[in-house]
């Protein structure tokens, strides 16, 4: 059968960088950002990104540009005669299941908070109410089941429809309405009487604030917070590298990808801070930020139901974007090792993804137990440290060892792949860094985040 390719370049662009656009995006960085002296945390993100990040994409999209292979066989195409890279594959794949395990709920979450909002029903809420509905909602197995099962659909449904036609086209769509709706609610939030404030306190370099914190601390919250935001290691960027053509230099497209996904996350905060220093509200991270700080802003702001149905479908637009690359990973992968067609691979992955993310939803309410604490709580947390903290980092290691060293695959033949077509090419004096010290920083990376979990 002859392998699918996507219709244009934009399109590669841009379901690459909605594989990398996420949830962290907006409630991780800007509270990392402000914690860590606003512009000064910024400018070391974005040198860790170029150093870390951008490399490792690279290679991502080497392997499936030149094998033109799902993860899972990737490596089997391009490894020596009995080597045992191949073993990763498999590793991949587990990795994309784990991570549809948990984000599907999410995802959900979004989807609710935004039928909630454009509803009205937060419209003059007190504080109490808007908790308080987050909390109710996770002890609703029901709601978020219903929630979950309408996100596997639309993803599993815009995969079945084909690359080109479904996933391609949809995700365009989504992520020109995302950037759009972005841009908008920033601006709003410009006007917003707390705005000038808020801007200085986030992008305006503060060394204070950054020595407050700790100056390792910052570095190594950047140094993650990059390596993390472009979902590395698990062959989500690898499917889209087997189906592009050779025109363009994969460091150029590269680059455009974590440009966008750089500008994501820094928009963010243009939102987020303005309001939360007009409303005077802690610039919280994680979820207690989207579903209980950012509500209670929309309930008393002017024109908040719209501001707020706005955010929410951005939110959803973001979530369902990885959500689509991964499924598509997942049903590639299984079209490659069964033989069977992209209909039959998409049904069956409907019913087990749907039945893997069950204990997360579960796990708020008639799954909880205490021995979930040490990762933070609940059955989510469990499935996202092994996501973040083992599959990531190892999986990226397991990458960059793969195309620098005469083991793998190779410096010259991953250089040779990396630079066909225009556009930014990789150069011999990058060939050290990349092959001794890279490596060491994504081990630390792996080891402290460890540490971080379980000693700290």
């Amino acid at each position: 059968m002859e392998r699918e390719t996507l219709k244009s370049r934009m399109g590669f662009i841009l379901l690459s960088a909605g594989c990398a656009i996420g949830i962290g995006n907006v409630w991780k960085f800007p509270y990392m950002a402000g914690q860590g002296g606003g512009g000064a945390f910024v400018l070391f993100y974005f040198i860790f990104l170029v150093i870390l990040g951008l490399p490792i994409m690279t290679m991502e999209f080497a392997v499936g540009r030149a094998s033109r292979r799902s993860p899972v066989k990737a490596y089997q195409e391009l490894e020596k005669p009995g080597s045992k890279w191949h073993i990763h594959g498999y590793f991949t794949l587990i990795g994309c299941y784990l991570l549809m395990m948990f984000y599907t709920t999410v995802t959900g979450w979004m989807l609710y908070y935004f039928y909630l909002t454009a509803a009205g029903k937060f419209d003059g809420a007190d504080v109490d109410t808007v908790s308080g509905t987050f909390t109710g909602m996770l002890g609703k197995p029901g709601v978020m089941t219903l929630c979950m099962v309408i996100v596997v659909c639309i993803g599993i449904f815009v995969c079945m429809r084909g690359l080109q036609s479904g996933l391609e086209r949809i995700t365009k769509i989504m992520m020109i309405a995302l950037l759009v709706i972005m841009v908008v609610l920033a601006i709003n939030s410009f006007f917003m009487p707390g705005a000038k404030e808020g801007l200085r306190f986030y992008l305006l370099p503060d060394f204070d604030r950054m020595q407050e914190v700790g100056i390792m601390n910052t570095l190594v919250g950047a140094m993650n917070q990059a390596f993390f935001t472009l979902s590395l290691g698990i062959g989500a960027m690898a499917i889209f590298g087997s189906y592009i053509g050779k025109d363009h230099s994969l460091l150029g497209e590269s680059t455009r990808v974590v440009i966008l996904d750089t500008f994501v996350a820094i928009t963010s905060g243009l939102i987020i801070f303005p309001a939360c220093f007009t409303y005077n509200v802690d610039q919280t991270s994680g979820p207690s930020l989207i579903f209980i700080t950012l509500p209670n802003i929309f309930a008393n702001m002017s024109m908040g139901r719209l501001w707020g149905s706005l955010f929410f479908l951005f939110m959803s637009f973001a979530a369902l974007s990885t959500v689509l690359a991964v499924f598509e990973n997942i049903i590639s992968c299984g079209m490659e090792l069964t033989g069977c067609s992209r209909k039959k691979s998409g049904l069956v992955n409907l019913v087990l993804i749907t039945a893997l993310s069950l204990p997360c939803v579960l796990g708020y309410n008639l799954w909880s137990w205490d021995g979930f604490a040490v990762f933070g709580g609940a059955v989510l947390d469990v499935e996202d440290f092994f996501v973040s903290n083992i599959f990531l980092p190892l999986g990226s290691l397991v990458y960059l060892l793969f195309c620098v060293t005469r083991y793998g695959w190779g410096w010259s033949k991953y250089k040779e792949e990396a630079n066909t077509g225009h556009g930014l090419k990789m150069h011999d004096w990058m060939r050290p860094y990349l092959t001794y010290i890279l490596p060491l920083i994504v081990l630390f990376i792996f080891v402290f985040g460890i540490y971080d979990k379980f000693f700290a």
